[in-house]
């Protein structure tokens, strides 16, 4: 085989390698996570929880369809996305996640950071009500389906980080911050989920 054979062969094989990486991996270009209060993803992300499978390289991917309550991720799979590679998410892991401390009825701003911005309907927050079943992956049903907090962007592309000022509800003991950034252009909304403790 002749020298210029042998390495349009090698430039066939990588094409195709890179083809198969391309197409056999999620797009990871991401999008956005909360930080305050922190979210799952992003505790795994930073290392603070370990066992997190892929969602520790992306926390910015939790992307679903949108619609939520009426539609969007399954029950069970709310922090996932609905995304089998981030099922670690939806595991309560017997209330080991790391919960932030909140002050029930007091002002709070609830932080996102973007990856990569999008046209926004809004972003809204729901949490679980009192009493819910801590040891189950989180359900429509454990949750008020009532957001807490609603901020509209009308179509808008937020920054890089966002800050949405609001007032927490009244709530004693650990619960769990479901926030909701739906895109206006897309299909998808992006799903994050904090453990908190009142």
């Amino acid at each position: 085989m002749t020298r210029a054979r042998k390495l349009s062969m090698a430039g066939i094989a990588v094409g195709a390698l890179a083809l198969t990486v391309s197409t056999s991996i999620p797009l990871a270009y991401g999008h956005g996570y909360t930080t305050s209060p922190i979210s799952r993803a992003k505790n795994c992300a930073n290392g603070t929880v370990q066992n997190c499978g892929p969602i520790q390289w992306e926390p910015q991917s939790t992307e679903g369809p949108k619609g939520f309550p009426a539609a969007g991720p399954p029950d069970g799979k709310l922090c996932s996305a609905g995304l089998s590679q981030f099922a670690q998410l939806d595991d309560q892991r017997g209330g080991a996640w790391p919960a932030t401390q909140l002050t029930a009825g007091a002002s709070y701003t609830f932080r996102w950071h973007l990856t990569a911005a999008h046209a926004t309907t809004d972003f809204k927050y729901y949490i679980t009500k009192q009493g819910w079943n801590q040891n189950a992956p989180l359900t429509r049903s454990a949750l008020e389906l009532t957001p807490f907090l609603t901020v509209p962007y009308n179509g808008a592309r937020p920054a890089a980080d966002v800050a949405h000022p609001g007032t927490l509800p009244n709530r004693t003991g650990r619960h769990m911050i479901l926030a909701v950034w739906t895109i206006a252009d897309t299909g998808n909304a992006f799903y994050q989920c904090s453990d908190v403790r009142f």
